[in-house]
């Protein structure tokens, strides 16, 4: 079943409105005006009546005074005089009659010449069957003088109006509904012909671009949906380029492990001295144990980016993922020869977030800072609550970065020199990328034992946070 357009959606929707409106109210105004025709109607034939009444009384009643036999009216005397007029023989469709107090008939018109005299109680609008046709009757009260005055006229001459009435309400919209549904095929096409545009600049946009897109006298209805759809085309593009360039970079980085791990063996497997192959299978293995570790921080890297995309941040104690991740790096620190300094605050210290990018964040600063001490050298750790952050410091005695080249070291990959070890330089870019996901701050500051580096990252608490 194949969807409906909107463009049909709208023409049907906007014809079946105007039709719930106009026949509602149609059919409400055609019985009004039938009400009103019919009092119309009622109220002519009581005044011909009335008329009939006062001309008797004038004039008539006199003249007949001594006839003894009733005076009838013809209707149409001759076939040569019938009036038509626009196919209708109005003259036989009314007449009337008029009794003395007696009940006897004075005078009457011919179509109504057999009709009996009414009733006392039959004063006022009755209906009756007379021969093939149906009568609408007014019979005014007796005068003082016992006249009695009855006026009639058929309902087919009604019907006439009816049918005029319906015509008149029923023909205007037959026809203009086709019509009104052309017009408003017209206007809706017209109408969306902005979407026509949008879709039209989204077909010819090109991959990888970083242009807005732009509608030429777009709708105000339309400015949110470009205003959305320029900012998931700006993050689209953004994200598709640090994938570019992260994989690029992964394959640069462990181009250099695989090649000394291959070199290595291959020499191990070409020496004949045993002495030489085992310093070649160690190399080996220290270049296996490098291309782990970046494998590793790699993958800190990505899950820090699944965990951003899980869902909603969630309540999470930071002294509790600080207390984890210390535990986690014992082994690292007990071979280091560094001292490791921990001061963390009793209680609870609540933050929102990703505990995977939580427990990364701090991994990184620690692992960072101990590769950048010498022997003997200090690592502080300490995490404060401050007024409306999570105060979380990293202090080392090494060498420190100068001020200039800080900015930098945030990069992917980028490595400063006199490190300890072998350093990936990811372990920055991994507790920036952490802390973006946060909200929170980092700076690299100066250490207070006189050189080193004081790395200080503040993290949004919870209201109503205990200490």
């Amino acid at each position: 079943m194949s969807a409906a357009s909107l463009r049909g959606r709208l023409r049907w929707l906007i014809l079946g409105v105007i039709a719930l409106v106009l026949l509602p109210l149609g059919i409400y105004s055609f019985r009004r005006t039938l009400n009103e025709v019919g009092e119309l109607s009622d109220g002519r034939l009581a005044q011909s009546a009335r008329t009939i009444q006062a001309l008797m009384e004038n004039i008539g009643l006199p003249a007949l005074r001594g006839h003894s036999a009733v005076v009838v009216v013809p209707i149409v005397a001759r076939s040569t005089q019938k009036l038509v007029l626009h196919g209708h023989t109005y003259e036989s469709e009314v007449g009337f009659q008029v009794f003395d107090r007696d009940g006897h008939a004075l005078l009457a018109t011919g179509n109504l010449q057999q009709l009996p005299p009414p009733l006392p109680q039959h004063v006022g609008y009755e209906d009756l069957r007379l021969g093939d046709y149906r009568w609408r009757l007014f019979t005014l009260p007796p005068t003082p003088d016992g006249l009695v005055v009855r006026a009639a006229e058929r309902y087919d001459s009604r019907s006439d109006i009816t049918q005029a009435l319906w015509l008149e309400h029923a023909l205007p919209p037959l026809i203009a509904l086709p019509v009104l549904a052309l017009l408003v095929g017209w206007a809706v096409r017209r109408g969306l012909k902005p979407l026509d545009a949008l879709a039209a600049r989204l077909a010819a946009r090109k991959p990888g671009t970083h242009d807005a897109l732009v509608l030429d006298h777009a709708p105000r209805e339309l400015e949110p949906v470009l205003a959305a759809l320029n900012d998931q085309f700006n993050q689209l593009e953004d994200a598709l380029e640090r994938e570019r360039r992260f994989s690029a970079d992964v394959a640069h980085e462990l181009r250099t492990p695989l090649a000394s791990t291959m070199i290595n063996l291959e020499n191990a497997e070409a020496s004949r001295d045993t002495h030489e192959a085992d310093v070649a299978l160690a190399g080996a293995r220290e270049s296996l144990a490098a291309l782990a570790r970046r494998v590793e921080q790699l993958l800190s890297l990505a899950r820090l980016e699944t965990s951003s995309r899980a869902g909603q941040r969630t309540d999470i104690d930071l002294l509790a993922v600080a207390r984890t991740v210390i535990e986690e790096l014992s082994p690292l620190i007990a071979d280091s020869n560094v001292e490791l300094d921990v001061e963390l605050p009793p209680g609870q210290l609540r933050v929102r977030g990703h505990e995977v990018a939580l427990a990364a964040l701090l991994r990184n600063l620690l692992e960072n800072a101990l590769r950048h001490v010498p022997d003997g050298g200090l690592v502080q750790l300490s995490i404060q609550q401050g007024q409306d952050h999570a105060l979380v410091d990293v202090i080392d005695n090494g060498e420190g970065i100068p001020p200039e080249r800080r900015a930098a070291v945030f990069a992917r990959f980028h490595r400063e020199a006199g490190s300890r070890g072998e350093g990936y330089g990811l372990g920055l870019s991994i507790v920036q990328r952490a802390a973006q996901l946060h909200d929170a701050s980092v700076e690299l500051l100066d250490s207070p034992h006189g050189q080193g580096l004081r790395v200080r990252v503040g993290i949004p608490l919870l209201r109503n946070t205990n200490g």
